[in-house]
Parts: C-alpha cells; sequence; structure tokens
C-alpha cells in the first residue's frame, strides 16, 4: 500500500474536486443498487393485475423508520403503478448517469493533473542531476521512466482511479441490497469472495514485477531507437542497418513476452469469479425453489436477491482487474521514486552565498578526485594550479592524463574527494550553483545544439535577450554572413544538434551562445578538435573575439591553437608536470616537448 498511497499523495493539491467527484460517483453507485429494488418491485406489483391498486413503497432501508409511497412523491393516479415505476426507473438512470458523467470527468482532471506534476518533478529532479548520474543512465532508460512508465501510473490514476469509485460504491450498493434482503442468505453467497480476492492479492506481486521487466525492455527498445537514429550516418557507413533491425527484434521479442506473462495474469481472475458465480446462482436457483413453494419468499424479492448478486460479480470482477492495473502502476513508479528518492553526489549547501562575481583568481588547493567505481584509481592526485583574473591558461598533456576532468571540477560537474576548488578564495561547494555557473561559459569539442532556431539557440542562457544584441553575438563570433545566408535567418530551424550546419558553423553558433552569456570565465575544450583547417581558422578568429577580457582555460592536443596562452600547464597522470610558455616547454626536454614533436617534427618527415 506504501507505494500506492505514495502515487494518491500527489492527489492532495486538487482534494476539492476528488471529494465532489467521490461523493458523485457515490450517488451513481446507489442508482446502480436501486436497479434490483425497482426489478423486483415490476416483478411483485406491476407483473401482478389482480391487485393493480396497491400502493408502491420506495425502496427505504427499514432502520430509518421512513414508509414511503411513489404515490406520496409522484402526482400521479394511484392505480397507474407502472407509470410511476418506469418515472422511478427513468430518473434513477438519469441520476446515475449524470452522477458517472461528471464524476468520471473530475476524477480524470485530479488525475491527469497529480500525474502531470509527477512528470514536471521527476524531469525537474532528473535535469538537475549531476554529471555522473547521465554517466551511469542511459538516455533510452530516463526517456522510459519519464515517459512509459508515468504512463502506466497515469492509467492508474486517472481511468482506473475514476473506475475504482464507481465499481466500488456499485458493489457496496449491491451488497446492502442483499443482506437488507436476507442477511443469511446474502452471507452464504458472498463466501465465494475470499476464494477470489486473495488469489489475485497473490498475484498482485508476481504483476508488479512482471510490469517492471516490460517497462525495463521498453527502455532498452527507447535506447536502441535513440542509438540508431542519432548515430544513422555510422550506421549506414558500416552497413550495419541488419544488425540494428535484429537487436530491436530482439528487445520488441522481449517485451512481448513480458506482457504475454502480465495478459496471462491479468485474466486468470475473470474466469475463476464467473465460475464460482454460476455455481451461487446454481445453489440459489435450488434453494429459492422450495423458498418460493413455501410461500417464505416471493418470485420479486427473489429476482432482486439474484439480481443484486449477479450485480455485485461484475464490480467485484471489474475491481480484480482494477488491482492488477494498480499494482502495474506501482511496478512501473519503482524506478521513477527511485530516482526522486536519489540523494545527488553534488549538493548545494542549505547556507551556501552567492557569488558577486569574479574579481582576483581561480585556485585549484591540493585537489584530489576519481570516478566512481573507476578501477584506475584517481583522475587528479594531489594537483594544485593558479589562474589570475584575465590570464589565459592552456592545458595539454597524453589522453587520459584528467585535463578535461581538471576543467569539470570548476562548475561543479563534480565534486573533488580532497582539497578545494576556490573563485576568488571561496570554496566552490560552499556557494549557491547558480551564482557559480553563471560566471562560467564553455565551448566544447562536441558542440550541442538545440532543434530550434538559430536565435533561439544563440539565447539560450540569456532567453531575456534582445535581437540587437543576438545579431552582435554572432557578429563577433563571425557567424553572421552564414546566418544570414539561411532561408529564414535567424528563425532558421537548424535541426536535431544542428544537423542542416557545418562543423564549423555550429562551433560559431556556440560561441555567439557564450558570447552573449556574457560570462567572465571561459572554458575551451578541444573547441577545433574536429574543424578542417579552413573552419578552424574561422573558429580561431571567433574564439580570440570570445577570449578578449576574459580568464581562459583552454584545453587543446593540437599544440597550434595555445601557443599565444599566456601559461602552458602540462598535466600527467593527474598532476601538473610542467608549465611555462610555449618556447620555455618546447626548449626544456619534457613531455611538450614530445608532444610538439610528434605532432611537427614526425609530420615533417
Amino acid at each position: 500500500m506504501k507505494p500506492l498511497l505514495r502515487l494518491f499523495s500527489y492527489t492532495k493539491r486538487y482534494t476539492p474536486a476528488l471529494v465532489f467527484s467521490v461523493v458523485l460517483m457515490g450517488i451513481a453507485g446507489a442508482m446502480h443498487g436501486m436497479l434490483p429494488l425497482l426489478v423486483g418491485t415490476i416483478f411483485d406489483r406491476v407483473l401482478r393485475p389482480e391487485s393493480p391498486d396497491e400502493r408502491v413503497r420506495l425502496p427505504i432501508p427499514e432502520w430509518t423508520g421512513i414508509e414511503l409511497h411513489l404515490d406520496q412523491l409522484v402526482p400521479l393516479p394511484i392505480n397507474n403503478i407502472w407509470t410511476l415505476v418506469a418515472v422511478s426507473i427513468l430518473l434513477v438512470f438519469l441520476t446515475k448517469g449524470v452522477s458517472d458523467y461528471f464524476g468520471n470527468l473530475l476524477i480524470n482532471f485530479v488525475g491527469l493533473s497529480a500525474v502531470t506534476d509527477l512528470r514536471q518533478r521527476t524531469f525537474d529532479k532528473l535535469i538537475h542531476e549531476e554529471h555522473e548520474f547521465f554517466q551511469q543512465h542511459s538516455t533510452g532508460t530516463l526517456m522510459s521512466s519519464t515517459m512509459s512508465d508515468i504512463e502506466k501510473i497515469q492509467l492508474a490514476v486517472s481511468q482506473m482511479l475514476a473506475d475504482w469509485f464507481r465499481q466500488s460504491f456499485a458493489a457496496l450498493a449491491c451488497v446492502y441490497i442483499l443482506f437488507q434482503a436476507d442477511w443469511k442468505l446474502a452471507l452464504a453467497s458472498t463466501t465465494v469472495l475470499p476464494f477470489v480476492l486473495l488469489p489475485t492479492a497473490r498475484l498482485g506481486k508476481r504483476i508488479r514485477r512482471t510490469t517492471r521487466t516490460a517497462q525495463d525492455h521498453v527502455a532498452e527498445m527507447n535506447q536502441i531507437l535513440q542509438e540508431a537514429f542519432s548515430g544513422h550516418i555510422v550506421v549506414k557507413a558500416f552497413l550495419a542497418e541488419k544488425l540494428e533491425s535484429q537487436r530491436f527484434w530482439q528487445a520488441a521479442r522481449r517485451f512481448k513476452r513480458a506482457n504475454l506473462r502480465y495478459i496471462a495474469l491479468q485474466a486468470l481472475p475473470s474466469p475463476i469469479i464467473e465460475f464460482l458465480g454460476a455455481l451461487t446462482i446454481v445453489g440459489l436457483l435450488t434453494y429459492a425453489r422450495t423458498q418460493i413453494k413455501a410461500g417464505e419468499m416471493t418470485s420479486g424479492e427473489f429476482t432482486t436477491f439474484v439480481m443484486a448478486l449477479l450485480l455485485l460479480y461484475e464490480p467485484v470482477k471489474r475491481l480484480t482487474g482494477i488491482h492488477n492495473i494498480f499494482q502495474q502502476a506501482i511496478g512501473a513508479s519503482e524506478r521513477v521514486f527511485g530516482y526522486l528518492d536519489r540523494e545527488p553526489r553534488v549538493m548545494e549547501r542549505p547556507d551556501a552565498v552567492s557569488l558577486p562575481g569574479f574579481r582576483e583568481s581561480l585556485e585549484f588547493d591540493k585537489i584530489s578526485f576519481r570516478y566512481p567505481n573507476a578501477p584506475q584509481g584517481f583522475a587528479i592526485r594531489d594537483l594544485r594550479l593558479r589562474i589570475e583574473r584575465g590570464e589565459v591558461v592552456a592545458l595539454v598533456g597524453p589522453s587520459g592524463a584528467g585535463k578535461s576532468t581538471l576543467a569539470a571540477l570548476l562548475p561543479r560537474f563534480y565534486d573533488v574527494e580532497e582539497g578545494a576548488v576556490r573563485v576568488d578564495g571561496q570554496d566552490v561547494r560552499d556557494v549557491t550553483l547558480a551564482s557559480l555557473r553563471r560566471l562560467i561559459a564553455i565551448v566544447a569539442q562536441d558542440t550541442f545544439l538545440f532543434n530550434d532556431t538559430v536565435a533561439n539557440n544563440i539565447r539560450y542562457g540569456r532567453p531575456e535577450a534582445s535581437q540587437p544584441d543576438i545579431e552582435a553575438a554572432a557578429r563577433h563570433a563571425l557567424a553572421e554572413e552564414f546566418i544570414l545566408a539561411l532561408p529564414d535567418g535567424y528563425e532558421t530551424v537548424i535541426g536535431e544538434r544542428g544537423t542542416k550546419l557545418s562543423g564549423g558553423q555550429r562551433q560559431r553558433i556556440a560561441i555567439a551562445r557564450a558570447l552573449l552569456s556574457n560570462a567572465p570565465i571561459l572554458i575551451l575544450d578541444e573547441a577545433t578538435s574536429q574543424l578542417d583547417t579552413e573552419s578552424e581558422v574561422l573558429v580561431q578568429r571567433a574564439l580570440a573575439n570570445l577570449m578578449e577580457g576574459r580568464t581562459v582555460m583552454v584545453i587543446a592536443h593540437r599544440l597550434s591553437t595555445i601557443r599565444r596562452a599566456d601559461r602552458i600547464v602540462v598535466i600527467d597522470q593527474g598532476r601538473v608536470s610542467e608549465e611555462g610558455t610555449h618556447m620555455e616547454l618546447v626548449n626544456q626536454g619534457g613531455i611538450y616537448q614530445r608532444l610538439h614533436q610528434l605532432q611537427y617534427v614526425d609530420l615533417d618527415s
């Protein structure tokens, strides 16, 4: 019950609508229970021509002490009993229909609103997770949880919740009618219910596990789709369409098997209920024959009892199916609640202060860091580095030396295990994430652009930026010429990840975005490594405009891009091994000289 109650806790904001819908469903259930009484009245009164003037008593419980007849409410001749009963039937169905319609509408409003809140909260939690989280969880899994898992929950807390109230009140009304008519017979007739409800409850756990398995296969299919579509060029280049088709087919088959197991479990209670119901009806008919012959029960009373019993079995059957769907929702919610309950590794402290700006220096103060569960140990070990305001510092070194890791520690994508990263002497763990990251702009080798207009991609960090500001940033990024040549200029939609642009054009859009953010600290992570010579020249000029007046950390394998840096820092095995200008290091006989020879001397030979 705990996961289910947690799901329904999201309906608290909509309590008035929920309460009103429950009242309406209660009225609809009561009207459902009046149908057997009216049918019994037809058998005992309307179909007895020998007593046409007999007054028709309304089905009001005896314990109320109220005795009311239809002719007291409806101004019709007393002898027209059928008219009275017909009006009653119409009123009952009208009341039931109106109550059911508006009750269903309200309960679906509550359910859909609650699930929308849950989906938004899940997205907000995921989007604020640290960098490590997205490295550990595939995109397909996260998409499946945000969409497919919550769709299962949505079905339970909207449509099925409405049906649960509807069937529950209908069942209660039928049970009341049964016990009012003959409590001993009612008790005997309902003894079969435990034989249905207990196995159904046990099936719920298996259904929950099956649902979780099925949702895992949905996540697997989402991941295959995402990789195959995003990497379609690689798929085509290596003639791997058949391979991807086979991967998807196997995942789809696993999903089908899991769904078939769920269907087999979910459908099991229905035939059991129907068979036990048939046994009960046969027993009742046998009992009724003797009771009617003895004059202890009228045909109308028996008809009322049997009809109430038949009307009871349908809600019970529906409720077992609804129970299974709730179990399915609980299974789907396990991963969602797992994400919501996860404690992030990078957290903002309650007493965090806001950085007013950047004035003096950046400092990596004897820091050590390793990736969680990393077999290779520390990525950075006991590293010291200070960067003064306005200084351009290049980080170079072999692949895997820790350059990108060091840059990722500054905006707190990760937290160091030892030491501290400081901005103006302030430990970044003691300041708000927003004030810290507002000071930093990043241009990476893998430029990510959104499937939106050029203008919206440039203003991404500053949604309030005006069109002149956007155009000025594009001009300084040397992007204005090609932007104006696009079909719709700044309003051209550039496709997923900017696929309608060349690599150099994408980089210049990213540079314009960084320029518009106007952050005083800039991180350039291999920003020109994937460009051809002509594009690199344009991007280098744009980067020069971007770097002007800023404190810059440049990560590059191409040494030609960092010759003009104020200082070059060589990182090797997570430590600072060399430091100086290009001319100092190239003649020093260390790692930098070797890297320089590999790129130039060997190339010339």
